[in-house]
């Protein structure tokens, strides 16, 4: 495998595993395949921009067009991540998040298909399976239960990833993750929210009562589990990648006041999230058993590194909220 297509790699998942990526496989040639939108970071590639192997092509996966450019070249396999994410602009514009994650994916799927694509990976979440209960957790024989617009386009679209699998014999392999967090992550998401927030001594909201319960996994082992399903992952399959960190987001984010030493009369609860779902909880022990993988990295350690990063980076975030990293678009 020596050319590899990987959507939305301008974004925080996407360049941290293109960064690896490139990292661990020098001769890899990588096509990166991104749109632009607002949560499209050039500076996140700022690391790997310059590696010969690598190649920026501005492209919509809602359009077919756009994805028949990026194939123009050899493409041996697929990494697939782009994605409309945020739950709470979901509720807002559900149509954009079908469009993208729905149709953008069967345009992807279609595309692959009609190169022949060795591998094609469609990286999806723990939302499709909807909330837990205080026991128990998810696996791969969960049903999808989505209860919010973003992951009912997850769910459509993994559907239709494995429809291509059973009906053309695309050798599709699904990753469902838990919540990710690390360095770069757009500020919207809750943890950069929480450090980026406090860092300026800002309330903090926290939807509810705050005991909505997360299961939270450093983006580096996530990408270490897409690069072990890309490789060893059986066509056809789905495995889940979580990290076993249970974590309310009251917890978490009184633990990231404590790290920088901010009180918490910071937070602020605010009204519920529409659909809010109580728990997620993976059960990643297929993935450990099929695939060799396991985290390695814990949540003390990475939350600290995590945290630290965000305060060391203040021009990286300066950046986005003046709107400034666009420029590089």
């Amino acid at each position: 495998m020596t050319r590899l297509l990987v959507t939305g790699g301008l974004g925080f998942i996407g360049s941290h595993f293109i960064e690896y990526m490139l990292g661990n496989y020098p001769s890899l040639h990588i096509v990166n395949l991104d749109a632009g939108t607002y949560a499209g970071n050039p500076d996140n590639t700022e690391s790997f921009r310059s590696n010969p192997n690598y190649r920026w092509i501005r492209g919509d996966i809602r359009s077919a067009e756009q994805i028949r450019g990026a194939f123009k070249d050899q493409v041996d396999a697929v990494v697939h991540f782009a994605a409309e994410s945020h739950v709470d602009r979901s509720i807002q514009t559900p149509e954009l998040f079908a469009q993208t994650n729905v149709i953008g994916t069967l345009n992807l799927l279609e595309e692959a298909r009609r190169h022949q694509v060795k591998r094609f990976v469609h990286v999806s979440t723990d939302e499709v399976y909807g909330t837990l209960g205080e026991d128990g957790f998810f696996t791969e024989q969960s049903p999808l239960a989505p209860n919010s617009p973003y992951a009912a386009s997850k769910a459509g679209s993994d559907l239709i990833a494995r429809s291509y699998y059973h009906t053309y014999g695309l050798p599709v392999i699904i990753t469902r993750c838990s919540n990710n967090y690390g360095p770069r992550q757009f500020p919207e998401k809750l943890i950069p929210t929480i450090i980026t927030r406090a860092l300026k001594n800002r309330r903090i909201p926290i939807f509810g009562d705050g005991q909505n319960i997360r299961d939270w996994l450093h983006v580096t082992d996530h990408c270490r589990a897409v690069d072990l399903a890309l490789h060893l992952g059986t066509p056809g399959e789905v495995y889940n990648i979580g990290g076993h960190n249970e974590m309310s987001n009251l917890e978490l984010a009184e633990s990231i006041l404590d790290l920088l030493g901010k009180p918490h009369s910071l937070l602020e609860f605010v009204e519920d999230r529409l659909g809010h779902d109580r728990r997620y909880a993976i059960d990643p022990s297929k993935a450990q058993a099929k695939l060799g993988w396991k985290p390695q990295i814990d949540l003390a350690e990475g939350l600290g590194s995590t945290v630290s990063w965000y305060a060391q980076s203040e021009e990286w975030s300066r950046r986005i909220e003046s709107g400034e990293y666009r420029e590089g678009l």
